[in-house]
């Protein structure tokens, strides 16, 4: 099958789960998956991704790796990608085999959970935000947008490349934490201010819904809620930004 009609088809989300393959679009989204272990299986690239110097480098960087390269119109892959002013180059790889079973966590771990996050550019950004503050690896429970969503793989710039992420139930949570002795805090704007919380060794956070907050699986889980102080005129936080600033200062 054509690398064409398979990135067209990795547009939805049961096609990425049948296939376990994923899209990633963009001359430095493509740049940090080379840099990754993962399995690239090949790349679409346009005449356009030749019309700057980055993208000529990309180009023979590909050809030096001995990536199957499928050369298609700019038309064609217009039709494939997922942004308004396509970057001419767009690879197709395999989703990493991760599990709660595999997770390598030290004694002082720190996990991020995503309890419904439903835009993909927040969820991108948070576990962007995970990675670069500490987190050991990040969860997405139930509700959550597919991690694997092209939208999500360009805003995480890399993250999902390296650093553990993976869709899990809330039993598989609960089997996790209480195997590892690792209390569930959950975020949220009527909780004690970080001022008055100390944290322990490890920790998992679990952020909410970018409207809802906190879902009732998750509200009836947590051990301890925590809130940031904002100003009175302020409703609330980005849900990225919110999850960055408490990792930052509930880090090990």
């Amino acid at each position: 099958m054509k690398l064409l009609t398979v990135a067209r088809d990795l547009q939805r989300r049961r096609a990425r789960e049948r296939e376990a393959l994923f899209v990633c679009e963009g001359v430095r989204a493509v740049e940090e998956l080379l840099r990754s272990p993962l399995a690239v299986r090949g790349v679409l690239a346009a005449p356009s991704l030749g019309g700057a110097a980055r993208g000529a480098a990309l180009r023979e960087q590909l050809a030096r790796g001995g990536v199957p390269v499928e050369e298609v119109t700019d038309r064609e892959f217009a039709s494939a990608a997922g942004t308004e002013s396509p970057q001419g180059v767009l690879a197709i790889a395999e989703v990493p085999a991760r599990s709660m079973e595999s997770l390598a966590l030290p004694a002082r771990a720190r996990l991020l959970v995503l309890d419904a996050i439903q835009d993909p550019g927040n969820v991108g950004a948070l576990l962007r935000a995970a990675a670069a503050l500490g987190a050991h690896a990040t969860l997405a429970m139930p509700g959550t947008v597919d991690l694997w969503n092209g939208k999500v793989v360009r805003s995480a710039m890399g993250a999902l490349f390296h650093r553990p992420a993976l869709a899990a139930s809330w039993d598989a949570l609960d089997a996790l934490l209480t195997a590892r002795a690792i209390p569930l805090w959950g975020a949220d704007a009527h909780g004690e201010t970080l001022a008055h919380v100390t944290a322990p060794p490890a920790l998992a956070l679990v952020v909410g819904n970018e409207g809802a907050g906190l879902s009732e699986p998750a509200a009836s889980r947590v051990a301890m809620r925590v809130a940031i102080p904002i100003a009175p005129d302020v409703e609330s936080l980005n849900v990225a930004v919110a999850a960055g600033i408490l990792l930052y200062q509930l880090r090990a």
